[in-house]
C-alpha cells in the first residue's frame, strides 16, 4: 500500500523559508516520480513542483522557481521542497504525491499527470 506522509508545514512571515518533508513508502521509489501541490482555501489545487527519483529530473510552477528547491534522498526514501522567500499567495494545504511520471513543462510552466496516490497535507500558512 502506497503511503505518503507530509511533515514540515507552520507559520511563517512574508520572506522566510520552510522546509516541507514527504516520507514515502509501500511502493519502489525509483521507479516513481514524487510531487507536491497545494490547494489554497476556495481555489483549485496546484502542481507546485515534481521530481523524478530515477534521474532527479525537476518540474517547477513557474511561480515558485528560483524560491523553491525540491530534491529526494533515495536511500531514506524522502522528499524533501525548501521553499524559501515565502509569500503571503504561498498559503495552502501542500501535499505529496506520487505517480510514474511528473507531467510536462510548456512555456517555463510545469503542468502536472495525474496523480494516483495523495498524502494528508500539510497547512502552510505565510502572513504579511
Amino acid at each position: 500500500e502506497v503511503q505518503l506522509v507530509e511533515s514540515g508545514g507552520g507559520l511563517v512571515q512574508a520572506g522566510g523559508s520552510l522546509r516541507l518533508s514527504c516520507a514515502a513508502s509501500g511502493f519502489t521509489f525509483d521507479d516513481y516520480a514524487i510531487a507536491w501541490f497545494r490547494q489554497a482555501p476556495g481555489k483549485d489545487r496546484e502542481g507546485v513542483s515534481c521530481i523524478t527519483t530515477d534521474d532527479a529530473g525537476t518540474y517547477y510552477k513557474l511561480s515558485v522557481k528560483g524560491r523553491f528547491t525540491i530534491s529526494a534522498d533515495n536511500a531514506k526514501r524522502m522528499v524533501y521542497l525548501q521553499m524559501n522567500t515565502l509569500k503571503p499567495e504561498d498559503t495552502g494545504v501542500y501535499y505529496c504525491a506520487a505517480d510514474r511520471r511528473c507531467g510536462v513543462m510548456y512555456n517555463d510552466n510545469y503542468y502536472p499527470t495525474d496523480f494516483g496516490s495523495w498524502g494528508q497535507g500539510t497547512q502552510v500558512t505565510v502572513s504579511s
